[in-house]
């Protein structure tokens, strides 16, 4: 199997890679599969680096059978007739991506998502999102020093890698704070990482709503902290999976205790928001800086003030609760709002090589094999049309 890694040609342009030089050359000393590269600029492992590793860069692709990306490719470099992964983020019937996947079954592309590569149990098998969640609780913890001026924390892009990061927070003086963190699985993680790092101190959620603190606490949710059933019957989690339309939110009371909230909990469309515009205007919301890495974009969020996503280049704006629309930050009448959607390429060769390792060792085997009920489980389209594992997503792809 011959398999190509596209340079990314989303703009701004990713500089995460699927695979570092070192794992393609490993990969290539198999009989089974060769690996070549398109040349590009952007990534954060430069030309030079896969060349030194006798790595093949052609700009033609046209003879792989298998095209590997990380963020979505535009319509207009599609080649039609292959087999491509990368993130399409489609799966949640995104509106701004609708003619992306329209046009990938024009095309008789047959589509795999990272997103949907899972076990039989149905865990997910390769993510970014414990890089997701460091660099954003640390963009965060930026953003809220940014505004109350206590202390100064740069952008994670500023920094080579993590660890270089984790040695700069030894330097940071915390003031008395309070930060809620939502979820338990990788972004949260990763989240949680930061936040203990810095020597954030870990509360229970009851304590975190009933305590004051001399010092900066954090606490972190997961569905049965934040969620009840609309009818008074216990919470079951397997049920909230199900039937997440039959809850209702039980998150204010962390709105009127918490300065800064991370969001790193994967959301359902049908289940409850944490809060409405109508709350963020109340006295006692208390919460002034939002740092949303789940960003699913208003109406259809968990969030409402995360009106759309930041760049890296520009991270923050500020929501003003009164006119419900986006401003400068920073200012009295604004909740900030760090909505970075591509988080971990503030880190890109950290993410890189953990993500390759991921891919090594979980998808790999699978992809080549060619009889894989875990590729067909996360292939979205095949042969002009949609799988049946998505066939749910037929009235999003015709417009309705």
């Amino acid at each position: 199997m011959k398999i190509g890694i596209i340079r990314e040609g989303k703009t701004p342009p990713d500089s995460r890679v699927t695979l570092t030089p070192k794992q393609v050359a490993m990969i290539n000393q198999r009989s089974d599969v060769k690996i070549v590269m398109q040349p590009s600029p952007a990534r954060s492992y430069t030309d030079e680096e896969y060349q030194s590793e006798g790595v093949e860069l052609t700009d033609d692709l046209s003879d792989c059978e298998v095209l590997i990306g990380v963020k979505e490719v535009p319509i207009e470099q599609l080649i039609a007739n292959k087999t491509y992964f990368f993130f399409s983020h489609t799966i949640k019937k995104q509106a701004y991506n609708r003619k992306l996947l329209q046009a990938v079954i024009d095309k008789n592309i047959r589509l795999i998502d990272y997103e949907v590569l899972t076990n039989e149990r149905g865990q997910r098998l390769i993510a970014f999102g414990r890089w997701a969640g460091i660099v954003g609780a640390h963009n965060g913890l930026m953003t809220y020093g940014n505004r109350t001026k206590a202390y100064d924390l740069p952008q994670m892009k500023n920094f080579k890698d993590f660890a270089t990061a984790k040695a700069f927070y030894k330097e940071v003086e915390l003031p008395v704070m309070k930060i809620v963190l939502t979820g338990t699985g990788r972004v949260a993680s990763g989240s949680a990482e930061v936040l203990e790092a810095m020597g954030i101190r870990r509360v229970s959620p009851s304590d975190f709503l009933n305590n004051q603190y001399d010092e900066a606490v954090f606490t972190q949710l997961d569905c049965i902290d934040y969620a009840a059933r609309k009818d008074g019957q216990p919470f079951d989690l397997q049920d909230f999976f199900k039937n997440s339309a039959q809850y209702k939110s039980t998150f204010a009371p962390y709105t009127k205790a918490a300065n800064l909230m991370i969001n790193g909990i994967y959301w359902d469309n049908a289940a409850p928001v944490f809060f409405t515009k109508e709350m963020m205007k109340l006295d006692d919301f208390n919460i002034s800086v939002i740092a949303d890495i789940t960003c699913d974009i208003a109406p259809v969020a968990s969030i409402p003030s995360t009106l759309y996503a930041a760049t890296i280049a520009n991270p923050v704006f500020g929501y003003d609760v009164e006119m419900e629309q986006s401003t400068e930050p920073y200012q009295s009448n604004t909740v900030d709002m760090m909505t970075i959607d591509n988080l971990p390429n503030e880190l890109p060769r950290d993410a890189s090589q953990n993500f390759g390792e991921q891919f090594m060792e979980h998808i790999l085997d699978e992809l080549i094999s060619k009889d894989s009920k875990m590729i067909d489980r996360a292939t979205i389209t095949n042969n002009g049309d949609l799988t049946s594992y998505f066939e749910y997503l037929s009235d999003y792809l015709n417009g309705e």
